[in-house]
C-alpha cells in the first residue's frame, strides 16, 4: 500500500457504483518517531533509569537459583489508601532490580542457566523456550527481544490460567482479570501478583504485553532488562507454586492446545515463491504502510520465514499488521491523534461516524502483479480460526458423531432382550418434549433456507442436513464485541462436551459389545448395557436438538447486543444451564460411571428448562424475528 508524503488528510469521494466509498488520496505527514504516548514512553523507557544505584544480585536470587521474592516485591509502592498501587514509583524502584537480573542472566553460560532454572520453568508447559530467550538476551537485535516478550508473556498467561484452574473454575477472559483474581493470590500471595501488575496486568505499569502485542512499541523502545526480569519472575512463580502444589497434594494440568488439523485450514494461503519474497523486500523498503521505526520487525519477519520459522514470522506478522492498520484508520478517519490508541475493528468512532476503514479496506489495496494472487485470495477469503467459525466445525464435528451411532454393531440378542427400565414414563415423556422444541425451533429458521417442500413437522432423518444448511449461513466476525465473543464462549463449551459425549458412548457402545458376544458381562452388566441402548435412543435426539439450537443462536449472534444488561445476564444463566446439563451428562456416560438411568433425568430436567426459556421469547433467534417485523 503506497501513501503519498505530504500534510495529515484524507478525501474519500463516494463511487457510483455500489454505493462504496472509494478512497482517492491519503495523505501522510512527518516521518513518526514512536507510537506510544508521551506518558507510557516515559513509563517504558525513562522512569526504570531514574534510579542510579547498584543492586547485589545475590540480594534478588540465591546461588541455587531460588528467586528472593521479598526484595521485588518491597519495590511495591502502594496509595495511601493502601487499596491501590503506586505504578510509577513501582517501576522506578524496580529499575535496579531489573538491571541486576538482566546483567546475571545474559552472561550466565547456558549450563548453569538450565541447572539453576530449567526445573522452575517447567510449570509453563513450554520450557523450550527460555534457552531461545537467554540467547536473544545476549544477541544485539532488539526485536529478538520483543518476539521473546511475546512469546513468554502469551505463554506466562496460558499457564497462569492452568494455574487458576487448580481453584477456580470459569479462567477469566482478560489478562488483567487473571492477575486480580483471589484464585491466583490465594496460590502465588497478593504482593507477588502485585509486581506481576506492574509489569503485564494494567495499562498504569509497563502494560509490555499490550504495547507489544498490539504493535505500539518500536523495538528499540524495549529494554532489554525488562525481558530477563520477566525470565526471573517466571522461574520465581514456578517455586512458589511447587510449594502450594506440594501443600495441597493438586496436580497441574495444562490445556491441550489448538491444532489445525483440516487440510481445508492448512491450505488456505498460496505457497509463497522466492519472487514473491523478492518483492516483498522492496515493498517493505518503500511502502509507507510500514512505519520507518518497525521496519526492523519486518525484516526479522521476513529471515523467519525464510528459515520456516513460521510461527515466530506469524508474530511479528500481526501486531505490524495493526500497527499498519492503525495507521490508516487514523488517517482515513482524519483523527491523526488516535494512531496511539485507536481500536482499529471498532465500528463506529468516539462521535459515532462510521469507521472508514473497512470500507477503505475493501478496495484493491497494492498494485504489484507478483502479490495479485494474495489480492484475490483476500477478497474471496472467509474466517477459519474466529471463535464463531470454530463452533461451526464442532457442531458439524458432533453432529457427524451422533450420525454414526446408527452404525455401531450391536448383537442380535441384546435386542431382543427385555429390559426394565425405570425410566421408560419418563423417556416418553423427554421424547414428546423433544419433538415439541425442534418442531418450535424450526419455524425460527431463516425462510430462505427453510425445506418448503416437506409439510409438518421436520421428521429427524432430516435434522443433520438442516444442520448442515445453517452452518453454511455466513456470520458475520469483523465487529464482535465482548458479549459476543462471551456468548460464543460458552456455546463452544457446549458443543465441546456433546462431542465429549458422543465419543464416550461409542467407545462404551463397542466395549460392552465385545464383552457381551465373549460372555464376560455379568447379570447386572447386561441390565447396564441394555439401558445405554435405550438411553441412546433419546440422547441422539436431544443431541441434535442442542445442536440445532447452537446453530439457530450462532446465525442470530449479533442480536445479544439488543439485550439490555438484565437481560444479558439472565440469557447467559440459561446458557450456562444447558452448559451444566452437558457436564454432567458427559461426566453420567463415562465408563467407569454408566449412569444411563440419570442421563434421562437429567435431560427431563434440562428440557423442561429450554421450552420455558423458549416459551419467554428471549432466544436471540426470537429478537432476531422482531428485528426483521421492525424494519418490514
Amino acid at each position: 500500500m503506497r501513501l503519498r508524503e505530504g500534510a495529515w488528510r484524507a478525501r474519500v469521494i463516494p463511487r457510483r457504483r455500489g454505493g462504496k466509498p472509494e478512497v482517492m488520496e491519503i495523505l501522510v505527514g512527518e516521518p513518526i518517531a514512536t507510537c506510544l504516548s508521551p506518558s507510557v514512553y516515559d513509563m517504558i523507557c525513562k522512569l526504570g533509569f531514574e534510579v542510579r544505584e547498584s543492586c547485589d544480585i545475590s540480594s534478588i536470587v540465591t546461588q541455587n537459583g531460588e528467586v528472593c521474592w521479598k526484595k521485588i516485591t518491597d519495590c511495591m509502592v502502594y496509595t495511601e489508601s493502601a487499596q491501590g498501587l503506586d505504578h510509577r514509583e513501582s517501576v522506578r524502584l524496580l529499575g535496579p532490580v531489573c538491571q541486576a537480573v538482566h546483567l546475571h542472566l545474559s552472561s550466565l553460560p547456558e549450563g548453569q542457566f538450565e541447572m539453576r532454572y530449567a526445573p522452575a520453568l517447567q510449570w509453563t508447559g513450554v520450557p523450550e523456550l527460555f534457552p531461545e530467550i537467554l540467547g536473544a538476551l545476549r544477541s544485539p537485535e532488539s526485536p529478538s527481544i520483543c518476539l521473546s516478550l511475546m512469546k513468554l508473556s502469551s505463554c506466562l498467561e496460558r499457564a497462569l490460567g492452568d494455574v487458576y484452574l487448580l481453584i477456580g473454575k470459569d479462567c477469566p477472559f482478560l489478562l488483567r482479570d487473571l492477575l486480580a483474581s483471589e484464585e491466583l493470590a490465594q496460590v502465588f500471595g497478593q504482593p507477588v501478583m502485585d509486581v506481576l501488575k506492574v509489569f503485564v496486568g494494567s495499562p498504569r505499569g509497563l502494560n509490555l504485553r499490550n504495547v507489544l502485542w498490539h504493535g505500539f512499541a518500536a523495538p528499540q523502545e524495549v529494554p532489554p532488562k525488562y525481558c530477563s526480569m520477566m525470565v526471573l519472575l517466571t522461574a520465581g512463580l514456578g517455586q512458589l507454586l511447587t510449594g502450594f502444589l506440594q501443600q495441597t497434594n493438586f496436580t497441574l494440568a495444562h490445556r491441550p492446545f489448538v491444532t489445525l488439523t483440516s487440510l481445508e485450514d492448512l491450505i488456505v494461503f498460496p505457497d509463497v515463491t522466492s519472487e514473491v519474497l523478492s518483492v516483498l523486500e522492496e515493498v517493505m523498503k518503500k511502502s509507507t504502510f510500514i512505519l520507518k521505526i518497525m521496519l526492523p520487525y519486518w525484516e526479522v519477519a521476513l529471515t523467519k520465514l525464510k528459515s520456516h520459522r513460521f510461527a515466530d514470522c506469524a508474530i511479528l506478522l500481526l501486531m505490524q499488521l495493526e500497527t499498519g492498520l492503525r495507521r490508516v484508520f487514523a488517517e482515513v478517519n482524519e483523527c491523526p491523534k488516535r494512531l496511539l490508541t485507536a481500536e482499529i475493528l471498532a465500528k463506529h468512532l468516539n462521535d459515532g461516524k462510521i469507521n472508514q476503514l473497512p470500507l477503505f479496506l475493501g478496495e484493491p489495496a497494492m498494485e504489484k502483479a507478483a502479490v495479485g494472487s494474495l489480492i484475490n485470495l483476500a477478497g474471496t477469503y472467509v474466517s477459519r480460526c474466529h471463535p464463531a467459525s470454530q463452533l461451526k466445525k464442532q457442531v458439524l464435528s458432533c453432529e457427524g458423531s451422533v450420525g454414526a451411532w446408527p452404525l455401531l454393531p450391536l448383537p442380535e440378542e441384546a435386542e431382543r432382550e427385555p429390559v426394565r427400565s425405570e425410566g421408560d414414563s419418563e423417556t416418553d415423556v423427554c421424547s414428546s418434549l423433544i419433538t415439541e422444541i425442534v418442531a418450535e425451533l424450526c419455524c425460527h429458521v431463516p425462510e430462505t433456507h427453510r425445506a418448503a417442500h416437506l409439510p409438518g413437522p421436520l421428521p429427524p432423518e432430516e435434522w443433520p442436513r438442516l444442520l448442515h444448511v445453517l452452518c453454511s449461513i455466513p456470520v458475520r466476525t469483523l465487529f464482535c464485541p465482548r458479549a459476543v465473543l462471551e456468548v460464543l464462549a460458552v456455546l463452544r463449551r457446549v458443543s465441546a462436551h456433546c462431542r465429549r459425549v458422543c465419543g464416550q458412548v461409542a467407545v462404551c457402545v463397542e466395549l460392552r459389545r465385545r464383552q457381551w458376544e465373549d460372555r464376560s458381562l455379568r447379570s447386572r452388566q447386561r441390565r447396564n448395557y441394555l439401558r445405554l441402548v435405550r438411553s441412546m435412543k433419546l440422547l441422539s435426539p436431544m443431541l441434535y436438538l442442542i445442536l440445532l439450537l447452537i446453530a439457530l443462536e450462532l446465525i442470530n449472534i449479533h442480536m445479544v447486543l439488543g439485550k439490555n444488561a438484565s437481560e444479558y445476564q439472565q440469557y447467559l444463566r440459561f446458557l450456562k444451564c444447558i452448559l451444566q446439563y452437558t457436564e454432567n451428562l458427559a461426566a453420567c456416560t463415562r465408563q467407569d460411571r454408566n449412569k444411563w438411568d440419570d442421563a434421562v433425568r437429567l435431560t427431563h430436567t434440562a428440557l423442561l428448562k429450554i421450552w420455558t426459556f423458549i416459551e419467554k421469547k428471549q432466544m436471540l433467534m426470537h429478537l432476531a424475528e422482531k428485528s426483521t417485523i421492525k424494519v418490514v
